[in-house]
């Protein structure tokens, strides 16, 4: 069959009334409200882009956006009849959305709650102490990210070494800038190679089209993605250390156990996934309920704590730490709970309700449709990556198991790992950019990470090469 030219699968997307057919049974894809709510989303994105400019937190235009979307939709279908379709479609969509937002709470919340007994003070206290250079530094935090994300999934540890970063770097822009853009990489390319790294392996897992062990063959095409615009950034860096004055931290009392419940959670969830095949978000919950208890503990305890403290620096005569405990207040879960990042949350909300009312529509089943009859699977495939970069990879990928396109071991695999990295080419295109937009508010931008694009994309493009040549046993079939 002769392969179309991409400029012209996307007129047919929206002008050829031959290829459009609603999911649900009624043509919009091609009505004047299908494309309406095209224009609206896209709108939405672009003051997205513009936040810097604007200085208009993300969230505000994407879920007036998602409302808009919604109310067209509602309105076609109950004209014609067929409003619980679409009731039915927006439950789905916000079902999905809960189980993202609540994993998220919880994971910033134990961030916060760790923040708060001072870890991450204590670690900038450590490697200040070891006299990292802001290179090793970056190292250090980029290597990090990809260990951990296997395991904490991508948008946990783009968290955690970016709330580092900030404590070391002491408001160095540049630096913590650049530092943010290779955790995103890093942290994206380790989820792509681990079921629980990122939701769209745990969506390949799901559905049994690639077993557990087989998404240990991407550890290395993961890791070139990571490391080649990694060791083009290392050269921008001045090779200099954190101007801070050495400090001495001391732990606020349970930081570690609180460490030790976050692992805790982690693994709980992995569990209830991998064992009784739950929603992971049933073990981030529970976990929630740790933290709680280990609240209740604290906050019991503390005025024996507080005594036997007091008793031992009277008899040091260290008045200054006589002082510290006198300012201690109790541990309290909700405060934790309350400082997570709303703005991204709610993002979150009006991305996934703005692509799943699209996709209601049909035009990412038809995307799909077209690219896969029209294209190589490895075209396809790398080009989804890409689009991943745009459009929330999540819906990317569920059209893509929706559609079942017949495809070989290395085929599933690569988009796997397409619509795992794709996402690093812009601050938007994964949660792991978006979460560290808000973390690092000021500092990492789009601006800022989209000016490395070009290298982050010769890191997309040599994985993908990585994997052709290094597991092409895989595609043996249909490939």
């Amino acid at each position: 069959m002769k392969r179309l030219n991409p400029i012209w699968i996307f007129i047919l997307l929206f002008f050829s009334p031959s290829v459009f057919a609603a999911e649900p049974g009624i043509d919009m894809t091609h009505s004047v409200i299908g494309l309406v709510c095209v224009g609206i989303f896209v709108l939405a994105y672009a003051l997205v882009m513009g936040e810097e400019k604007l200085h208009m937190r993300k969230s505000k235009p994407v879920l007036v956006a998602a409302g808009l979307i919604w109310i067209l939709v509602g309105w076609a279908y109950t004209s014609q009849g067929q409003g619980e379709l679409a009731e039915e479609a927006f439950r789905h969509n916000l079902l999905e959305f809960s189980e993202l937002m609540l994993f998220l709470l919880v994971a910033m919340t134990y961030i916060n709650a760790l923040e708060e007994r001072r870890l991450f003070d204590a670690l900038r206290a450590w490697m200040i102490r070891k006299g990292f250079t802001y290179r090793q530094l970056f190292w250090l935090t980029g290597i990090l990210a990809f260990m951990i994300s296997p395991i904490a999934d991508n948008l946990t540890t783009a968290l955690l070494m970016c709330a580092v970063i900030m404590k070391v770097a002491e408001g160095d822009k540049k630096f913590i800038s650049l530092c943010c853009v290779s955790i995103v990489v890093a942290a994206n390319a380790g989820g792509a190679f681990s079921p629980f790294g990122d939701i769209t392996t745990l969506m390949v897992w799901q559905a049994g089209l690639v077993s557990f062990q087989e998404f240990f063959a991407l550890f290395i095409p993961s890791l070139v993605n990571f490391l080649v615009p990694a060791v083009v950034m290392s050269f921008f860096i001045e090779n200099k250390k954190p101007s801070s004055v050495t400090e001495e931290v001391e732990l606020k009392r349970g930081a570690l156990r609180i460490t030790t419940l976050f692992l805790l959670t982690i693994l709980t969830a992995v569990l209830c996934h991998s064992l009784l095949h739950l929603p992971p978000v049933l073990g981030m919950m529970m976990g929630l309920g740790y933290l709680q208890f280990f609240g209740y503990f604290l906050r019991v305890t503390l005025p024996g704590s507080l005594a036997r403290k007091r008793a031992m620096a009277e008899r040091a005569g260290d008045i200054e730490r006589m002082k510290r405990l006198g300012s201690v207040v109790p541990f309290d879960v909700f405060s934790r709970v309350a400082r997570a990042e709303w703005d991204t949350l709610l993002f979150f909300y009006g991305v996934v309700m703005c692509v799943g009312g699209l996709g209601f529509l049909g035009y990412l089943s038809v995307m799909s449709d077209l690219i896969y009859t029209n294209w190589h699977a490895t075209y396809a495939n790398t080009l989804l990556g890409l689009i991943s970069a745009v459009i929330d990879n999540i819906p990317v990928m569920f059209a893509v198991l929706s559609m079942e396109p017949e495809m070989s071991h290395g085929q599933w695999l690569l988009i796997t790992l397409t619509a795992g990295t794709g996402g690093s080419l812009l601050s938007i295109g994964s949660a792991a950019g978006v979460a560290l937009m808000g973390q690092a508010r000021g500092y990492y931008t789009f601006g800022s990470h989209l000016k490395w694009a070009p290298i982050i994309a010769l890191g997309y493009f040599a994985s993908i090469a990585t994997h052709l040549w290094l597991n092409a046993h895989l595609f043996n079939v249909h490939g």
